[in-house]
């Protein structure tokens, strides 16, 4: 490889997979008072991911670096980033501000340029948003190639490329492409690691560079595209019945005008 992996993993900081959310009384989003945060389920894979391939190819990975763009609470997830192997973390304050994916893939192209980044590796969503576009607008405004959906991730040292294994409907695709590149990772393709104690007071010991977005993204377009009118609870389904024969479950669709 001509040039050594310098890795970007984004992060987000996101209520706990296992609360279910409920919608906050203005209607107008999740409510996170109270409730447990944690880091991004598919974001802990991307660590995962990175610190293999930093663990596997070794010198070949010159820096590994995390990211999180959102509120300062986000350090405890940066912390965990540092405890699991990666080299260095950033917090990017945006005080109370939600940005939308197109705002922080530009966020992220200002990183990635300073920074000298040929290899991105991200959720491919937050379970927050559920949005699932972010890296591909990245890859966009970098007009670098993108590989979605990793569900294996092969780094060809010798070739200076990366060969990923999407799941597709009815099985697996194949790509190869040459650094740079931007990878969005899927459940399936690690179970990130158990973090001990131990790491984790080592990581509060390290520093994490603050930075803020009036100050040093202030040449960025953030401005909001969307505008949220109303968040609502789903409706709920009906229970479903039993049926005593095939000719009332005939009757019954029937009946809902399904037959």
């Amino acid at each position: 490889m001509s040039k050594p992996l310098r890795i970007l993993v984004p992060v987000k900081r996101v209520v706990d997979f296992q609360i279910k959310p409920r919608v906050n009384k203005a209607l107008t989003g999740i409510e996170t008072s109270g409730v447990k945060f944690s880091i991004n389920p598919f974001d802990d894979i991307a660590v995962e991911e990175t610190v293999r391939i930093k663990e596997k190819h070794g010198s070949l990975v010159e820096h590994t670096q995390a990211v999180s763009i959102g509120h300062q609470k986000a350090q405890d997830v940066l912390r965990n980033c540092l405890a699991k192997g990666i080299d260095s973390v950033s917090l990017v304050d945006c005080k109370d501000m939600e940005l939308e994916p197109l705002a922080v893939a530009k966020v992220l192209k200002n990183i990635v340029e300073k920074q000298n980044i040929n290899l991105v590796i991200m959720g491919k969503q937050a379970i927050d948003d559920d949005f699932n576009n972010t890296g591909q607008m990245l890859a966009g405004l970098l007009k670098w190639p993108q590989a979605t959906n990793a569900a294996k991730v092969e780094v060809l040292a010798e070739e200076g490329a990366v060969k990923v294994t999407r799941e597709i409907d009815g099985g697996e695709e194949t790509v190869r492409a040459s650094l740079p590149l931007v990878i969005t990772t899927d459940l399936r393709l690690n179970t990130p690691r158990y973090v001990g104690l131990p790491n984790l007071m080592k990581a509060k010991k390290k520093p994490i560079e603050k930075l803020t977005l009036e100050k040093d993204f202030a040449d960025v377009d953030t401005t909001p595209r969307l505008e949220i009118l109303s968040v609502q609870e789903p409706e709920p389904k009906e229970p479903g019945i039993k049926v005593d024969s095939v000719d009332e479950l005939v009757q019954k669709l029937k009946d809902a005008k399904v037959l």
